[in-house]
């Protein structure tokens, strides 16, 4: 697969809209730690990371190359996230509430084998150095996340804040001043921060979700003739059964043909992809678990065309259910069920 961001990016320009994905791809948890170290929050810092890659596609004729592709996305991810970051004051204020408490959104994932203390003094840790990061002022802050967390260049971090490098160097060097004074002993590296800030990213990683994709054939009639012929149909089983009520409900086709059926178990970020009819292919990713809730993303690709690119959100007992396109005499219905940190079979 093409890995270079220019021949990437000129594709896209060009109308070849797949050719974004491998940018997503490659940029999508460093643009999510991101817009998480402001916004101190999983489901904002998602939904920020989707609205920075949606704006930066948009962008994309707008982008002239003078500066590397990646820098030019950080600042549209840094404006998403500060934007959303102050609506959410706006909001706050409005409302007569208080700010959330770190103690309140920090969630740390238990690691199994390793010892409580230990886990207790890396959250401790953590704690420490986002109190101390919480002192300082907000472009102090930003200067060290893209510098000490994501490894920028003076010139880089000064593409993407739009500011002079001498003002880089100034705040950064202002910056690390403050975080020694706070942090004392505790930081004697600064690149220690990548480890104990990072957003519990890598440690999503050995999540576990147990999930299964069905697709449906939603019709007037029973599939018949030619298009019968093109189908195998799977039998039904008493959890769709039991479901067919809903979807008759949400979509009003009187016939409901199951034609695949697909079961998966991966640890979050992974992508399961599946050949379904009409000559496409089904990917899902579940991208994080918050409680017993998987967030997924979805596509469903034909050729070059994504026909379906969405997030959604499935748990144990309450499915997803998207409606797709065109096939047969009907349109495809795909449903996604969700088991989120399952037992070992």
């Amino acid at each position: 697969m093409e890995t270079d961001d220019g021949a990437l990016v000129e594709r896209v320009r060009g109308g070849d809209v797949a050719a974004f994905e491998p940018l997503v791809e490659k940029y999508r948890q460093r643009v999510y730690r991101l817009a998480f170290n402001v916004l101190r929050n999983q489901e904002d810092a998602w939904d920020a990371a989707q609205e920075a890659f949606i704006k930066a596609y948009k962008a994309l004729p707008t982008f002239r190359g003078q500066s590397a592709f990646y820098t030019w996305l950080f600042r549209i991810v840094m404006n998403v996230a500060h934007d959303k970051a102050r609506q959410r004051g706006a909001q706050g204020r409005a409302f007569g509430t208080e700010r959330v408490t770190e103690e309140e959104w920090e969630r740390t994932m238990p690691d199994p084998g390793e010892d409580p203390g230990a886990s207790a003094a890396r959250a401790e840790q953590r704690a420490r150095i986002t109190r101390a990061l919480e002192t300082l002022p907000e472009h102090h802050r930003a200067i060290i996340m893209l510098s000490d967390l994501e490894g920028l260049s003076y010139r880089e971090i000064a593409d993407v804040l739009n500011i002079p490098m001498g003002t880089v160097m100034s705040r950064l060097h202002n910056a690390r001043k403050r975080l020694r004074s706070a942090l004392g002993p505790l930081l004697l590296v600064l690149a220690a921060l990548a480890a104990l800030l990072a957003p519990a990213v890598a440690e999503a990683q050995t999540q576990v979700v147990r999930f299964g994709a069905r697709v449906l054939l939603a019709s007037d009639a029973p599939p018949s003739g030619a298009a019968a012929a093109r189908i195998a149909p799977q039998p039904l089983d008493e959890r769709l059964e039991a479901f067919l009520p809903k979807l008759r409900q949400l979509f009003k086709y009187r016939e409901y043909t199951s034609l695949e059926r697909h079961r998966a178990e991966v640890p979050v970020g992974s992508t399961e992809r599946w050949a379904v009819p009409g000559d496409r292919q089904l990917e899902l990713t579940p991208e994080n678990v918050h409680d017993k809730t998987v967030r997924f993303r979805l596509k469903l690709v034909r050729g070059n065309t994504a026909e379906l690119n969405a997030n959604i959100q499935a748990a144990r007992g309450n499915p997803a259910v998207i409606g797709g396109p065109r096939f047969s005499d009907g349109v495809l219905i795909i449903i996604v069920w969700a088991n989120a940190n399952p037992e070992p079979r």
